[in-house]
Parts: C-alpha cells; structure tokens; sequence
C-alpha cells in the first residue's frame, strides 16, 4: 500500500494518537473554521447558520442536535450546511461541560435551593438509571432553562464574529482576485515602443 506505515505502531501509540493525534487538537477546529469560512453563501446566510448549530448544540437533545440546527438555520434564512458544521461545538469533550453548565445556570433560574440542588455525580447517575418522565421535572427542565439563555447568548456571538470573519475573509479573496487579474492584464499587454501609431 502507498500510505501504509513502515513500522506497525503499537497499541500504545495508538490509544496515545486517539486522545492527542500527533497534528494537534486544534486541527480539526482549524478546518472547520475554514470550511464554514469558504463556503459561497452571503456573510448573513453563514453568520445565520453558525448561529443555529450553536445554539443547537447548547440543547440537551444529544442524537437531535443537526436536525434542530437544519430546522432553526431554515427558518432563519441560515446555510444548512454551516448550521450542520456548527453543531460539532457539542462533541465528546465539551457535552459534560455544556451539560453541567447549562443544568445549573437552570437550577438558578428555576430557583432551585441549594438543598434541592443535584450535584455532578448524582446528575451522572440520574441520566444513566432513570427514564426519561423521571428526568423531565429535575433533571431535563433545568437543562433545557438554561440552554435557552446559554444557547441564545453563544448563538449572538457565534453570529457576530461569523458575519465579521466571513466578510473579511471574502474582502480579502476578492482583493486576491483583482490583484491576480490586474498582474495577470499586465503580463499579456502589448509592449509598444514610442514611434508604434496605435491609431
């Protein structure tokens, strides 16, 4: 085979190359960004999009999260397919950390006292062993009241910083074009000397 390794890595440069890949764990956030930024979209469509992955991705719907973006990105004039890239902000690093935050940023404002209050682990435990009518009252009604505030704050900003990045990233590509266009009219202009009558 043409890619295949020369020496067969091990298992555990294998299991070391699953949780840090020798490229970084930035690289796959890297080419996310770059894909929404190329897509050809206007700068609101994308902006829109991004928008709805992100607050989608806010919601505790785990397995719902594209198709709550699709809908939201739809109904907001928004690219599916930004809203579709977006929702990878809810991935197997983060969904603890959304959950917990958004579980108890509802607790707050639900009111919820501190002595009626679920810690992590009970959280953890209640989500594994309970279904899913027992989770609604103190476990999912909390998570959902505090994705809408969370998932409606991250959406703003997600809109915000798109719709400025994506209009300078195609400020920027279309100088690249004109420049391209202009050195490229320069090289294949007749050269004329001063006694040539162009008349």
């Amino acid at each position: 085979m043409l890619f295949r390794r020369r020496k067969k890595a091990s298992w555990p440069d294998r299991l070391r190359e699953f949780f840090w890949p020798r490229k970084g764990l930035t690289r796959p956030a890297r080419y996310l960004v770059k894909r929404i930024l190329r897509l050809s979209a206007s700068p609101h469509a994308v902006a829109a999009g991004v928008a709805a992955g992100a607050f989608s991705a806010f919601t505790p719907l785990i397995g719902f999260h594209v198709i709550l973006a699709l809908a939201l990105a739809y109904l907001m004039a928004g690219n599916l397919v930004a809203a579709a890239l977006a929702t990878a902000i809810a991935n197997p690093l983060t969904i603890p950390l959304i959950g917990l935050a958004t579980f108890r940023l509802g607790e707050v404002l639900l009111g919820i006292q501190s002595a009626e209050a679920v810690s992590a682990s009970e959280l953890l435990h209640m989500l594994e062993h309970l279904e899913l009518s027992e989770l609604w009252q103190p476990v999912l009604k909390p998570m959902l009241v505090g994705a809408g505030l969370l998932g409606t704050s991250v959406a703003a900003l997600a809109y915000g910083g798109t719709l400025v990045a994506v209009r300078s990233f195609k400020a920027r590509r279309h100088a690249r074009l004109i420049e391209r266009a202009g050195l490229a009219s320069a090289v294949h202009a007749p050269i004329l000397s001063p006694g040539d009558n162009t008349l």
